[in-house]
């Protein structure tokens, strides 16, 4: 007996021991930004669901995941533009309640779904407001093209808008329905969009396919910013997108550059939290 007990402890010993100095490669893809005094990064979830944490969702925050780095709030590459900033209010406001509180995570968890149940209702009375103070629109791109046989001259947007994502030099940004524009207006429109690009996007706004990752958003908004500013100063459709594309280029090794200079992840023999630290 003793000799097997002793056996299962020395077992348990080399696994703690084995888990303490475990490190994974490769896990962030981007980083989003600073918010609340956290660094937001987009992390590669199906790495760690495989490598450090088969329960890992969504996103996660240093309070739940003991594996999560103090400072750090991150959210699954896999996560959707459309679901993005409904994730990172989660976590912010999840990690926020553990940490003052001391509330457990599936109490902090509970009232995180809540907010974002609240932040759902609030975006879809915005995004309908703001389609029936829209005029009509053309559907066509800058060059004239309709690609849907026997589409009016112009149509009214309903249904299209799906999350508002605030004002990027003074250029409104939304997240839209991208299977509707195909399907109702433009059937090639792609990842974005913007209004000197494409006549059926109104005036100074920029369009978002609600299906792309979060890692793609902000290089699609800077991509069309860019573009919808060269346009704007007559440089033609074809010139501006391919700068366009030249600069998202230049943007993705930037981005790189910062990821490889990131240390990798440290995973500790202890994974999770269920009841908050007090800080």
């Amino acid at each position: 007996m003793r000799t097997r007990l002793l056996l299962g402890l020395c077992a348990l010993f080399i696994l703690i021991s084995c888990n303490k100095n475990k490190t994974v490669e490769g896990v962030y893809r981007s980083y989003y930004g600073e918010k609340e005094g956290f660094a937001i990064w987009i992390v590669d979830g199906y790495k760690i669901r495989q490598h450090v944490y088969k329960e890992f969702l969504y996103g996660g925050n240093e309070q739940r995941y003991l594996f999560n780095p103090k400072g750090e709030i991150w959210i699954d590459h896999a996560v959707s533009c459309e679901e993005f900033e409904l994730t990172l209010a989660h976590e912010l406001n999840e990690r926020a309640l553990m940490a003052k509180f001391g509330w457990t995570y599936e109490k902090s968890h509970d009232s995180s779904l809540m907010l974002e149940l609240k932040m759902r209702k609030s975006w879809d009375s915005i995004c309908r407001a703001h389609e029936a103070s829209l005029h009509r629109v053309c559907p066509e791109d800058a060059t004239k093209v309709r690609e849907i046989p026997g589409i009016p001259d112009s149509i009214v947007l309903r249904g299209i808008y799906r999350v508002p994502l605030g004002i990027r030099e003074g250029i409104s940004v939304w997240v839209v329905d991208g299977y509707r524009v195909r399907a109702l207006i433009f059937p090639d429109f792609g990842l974005s969009g913007n209004d000197m690009a494409y006549h059926y996007i109104p005036a100074r706004e920029i369009w978002l396919d609600g299906q792309i990752s979060s890692e793609e958003t902000e290089l699609s908004i800077k991509t069309e910013l860019l573009e919808r500013k060269l346009m704007a100063e007559g440089v033609s459709y074809g010139k501006a997108y391919d700068s366009a594309i030249n600069t998202n280029v230049r943007l993705r090794h930037e981005m790189q550059q910062l990821i490889d200079a990131h240390p990798p992840l440290v995973v500790p023999p202890v994974l999770v939290r269920d009841t908050g630290k007090k800080e």
